[in-house]
């Protein structure tokens, strides 16, 4: 598989962080407080996505009784407390370090809030392969696409030049936004039959990136 593009674009959530069970557990523990009925992560992969909200109301909030500002800081805080348990995705540092040594540029574009980004990558000591690290500036995870779009902008960024890889549908419509191509892995956030439904290029999970990719002269 050749890639073209000299800027990768990557999601940090599920993508390049395989934090798809750390999200599902803690999710589960705010469900059972409240004796919800729990999610399994076949399930989670099916209902999870963006904006967040839907998500929430798909699994059975009731924002009457509670408001998503409310359920978002105890998802956030609690989520917070089990980053740090989150491994990162397999092949991760081999894929990264390849990209910068064919003279790729590595930008991380995520829903995470900012501040929470900046050190989940440093923590697993990844800050070297980025050119740019871009986080939201809240918890409530509607604005990445804003985000990714006002960079570019601001960079003068060509969209042919950008490759967008993530792992759920919303990346692609991030993707899409900014007039870029998408790469999506099925070992994130969301089932690969969603994924499918883009039409965008899904491979089962980075390890398969790095098999047929990395040997491919650029």
């Amino acid at each position: 598989m050749n890639i073209p593009e000299r800027i990768i674009f990557w999601d940090w959530n599920g993508t390049l962080l395989d934090d798809a069970v750390t999200c599902l557990e803690t999710m589960n523990k705010m469900l059972e407080r409240r004796n919800m009925p729990v999610l399994n992560l076949e399930l989670y992969k099916e209902v999870f996505g963006f904006p967040v909200i839907d998500y929430y109301q798909k699994i059975g909030f009731d924002f009457n009784r509670e408001s998503f500002e409310t359920l978002s800081v105890e998802f956030i805080k609690a989520y917070h407390e089990a980053l740090s348990a989150a491994p990162l995705a397999g092949g991760v540092r081999e894929i990264l370090q390849h990209f910068r040594e064919v003279g790729k540029q590595n930008l991380i574009i995520s829903a995470m809030k900012h501040d929470m980004l900046i050190q989940s990558v440093s923590a697993h000591e990844l800050d070297c392969y980025f050119d740019a690290i871009l986080g939201i500036d809240n918890i409530y995870a509607a604005s990445k696409s804003i985000m990714a779009r006002d960079y570019v902008q601001k960079e003068g960024i060509n969209p042919d030049d950008i490759l967008f890889i993530g792992d759920t549908t919303h990346d692609f419509e991030v993707a899409e936004d900014l007039g870029c191509r998408c790469i999506l892995i099925a070992d994130g956030h969301q089932s690969e039959e969603r994924l499918k439904t883009t039409g965008a290029i899904v491979l089962p999970s980075l390890l398969a990136m790095k098999d047929t990719i990395v040997p491919k002269s650029f």
